[in-house]
C-alpha cells in the first residue's frame, strides 16, 4: 500500500489556519503548529471580548447617567427608581447620549422626574 502524505485537503485546512493569522507576528504566522495555538487562543479571547463590551459599555452608561443626574441633585439609582415609577421607559444608551449631547432635554427630564 502506497505512503499516504499530506495532500491536498491537509495543505487546504493548514493554509486556511496560516490565513486567520495573517499579520501576526515572529513564528505565529508561518508555523503551523504554533499558528494553530494561537488562532484558537485569539478566537477564544475574542469570543470572551465580545461579550466584555457589552458590559463595558453598560457601566459607561451608568457613569455619564449618574454624573448627569448628580448635577440635578439625585443620585443614578434615585433617578431610574423615579423614571420607572413614572412610566418613561427609556433605556440607558438613549439617557447617556441625552445627558451628552443634549443637556437641555435631559434637564426637562429630570424636572418631569422629581415633580
Amino acid at each position: 500500500m502506497p505512503r499516504a502524505k499530506g495532500g491536498f485537503k491537509t495543505r487546504r485546512r493548514r493554509k486556511e489556519w496560516l490565513k486567520k493569522a495573517k499579520g501576526f507576528r515572529g513564528q505565529i504566522n508561518n508555523v503551523y503548529k504554533k499558528t494553530r495555538e494561537q488562532v484558537e487562543r485569539s478566537l477564544e479571547t475574542a469570543y470572551v471580548g465580545r461579550k466584555q463590551k457589552k458590559r463595558d459599555y453598560r457601566k459607561l452608561w451608568i457613569i455619564r447617567i449618574n454624573a448627569a443626574a448628580r448635577q440635578h441633585g439625585m443620585s443614578y439609582s434615585v433617578f431610574m427608581g423615579a423614571l420607572k415609577q413614572k412610566g418613561i421607559e427609556v433605556d440607558r444608551k438613549i439617557l447617556s447620549d441625552m445627558a451628552i449631547n443634549h443637556p437641555a432635554e435631559f434637564e426637562q427630564l429630570c424636572k418631569q422626574v422629581k415633580a
